[in-house]
């Protein structure tokens, strides 16, 4: 939807959406690097497998909230204004901004895909909540070894993906915030105290 004059910021379900998912998503990167580690760690008898699934249950239940957070963001955006971006912005700016903002909906959706698909021909079933019975099911995914290299492959990059997102729409607010001074990081960040749009030092 065209953003009017009026939407000066985000909406607040808008914002808690985009603070929650953004928490969730770093957080999904780093636990699943140290999921890497605990698997090493059973394999060493250090601790137990059924430890280790119990965190990847926990990981695969965050997966999907984060899926159906991202789809009720995207609905959302769809059927409420957004705050125009400033009329000072170079079209080149402007240009980048839509793309990290159709990046960062591309890894939202697609990484839990991706890893949905990864678990839905595992032996051990996907608990959701680690609640017995209370099991995600598996998506038509081929059961083969090529298959799940290249799902694997594409889960991993993915987590790089966001954080290199990240640090690009961070470093880029930032620069809005400090530098330009146009109001941008204030559309996101409630009572933010943000210098009028132009203003000089």
């Amino acid at each position: 939807m065209t953003a009017t004059p009026e939407a000066k910021r985000y909406t607040t379900v808008a914002i808690i959406l985009h603070w929650l998912i953004a928490v969730m998503l770093v957080s999904l990167v780093f636990v699943g690097w140290w999921m890497e580690d605990l698997g090493e760690a059973a394999r060493a008898g250090e601790i137990s497998f059924g430890q280790v699934q119990a965190v990847y249950n926990w990981h695969k239940t965050a997966g999907i909230l984060v899926l159906l957070l991202s789809l009720a963001r995207l609905g959302w955006r769809f059927t409420h204004p957004v705050p125009a971006l400033p009329a000072t912005m170079k079209p080149w700016e402007a240009l980048g901004a839509r793309a990290a903002h159709i990046g960062f909906y591309g890894v939202m959706i697609g990484m839990p895909l991706i890893g949905w698909a990864m678990v839905s021909n595992s032996s051990l079933p996907t608990r959701l909540f680690n609640i017995e019975g209370f099991n995600l099911p598996g998506l038509p995914v081929p059961d083969v070894e090529a298959v799940h290299e290249v799902l694997g492959s594409a889960h991993s990059a993915g987590g790089w993906v966001i954080l290199v997102l990240l640090a690009l729409h961070a470093g880029a607010a930032l620069k809005h915030h400090f530098l330009d001074r146009d109001g941008v990081l204030n559309r996101m960040v409630p009572g933010l105290n943000v210098p009028p749009q132009n203003a000089q030092d």
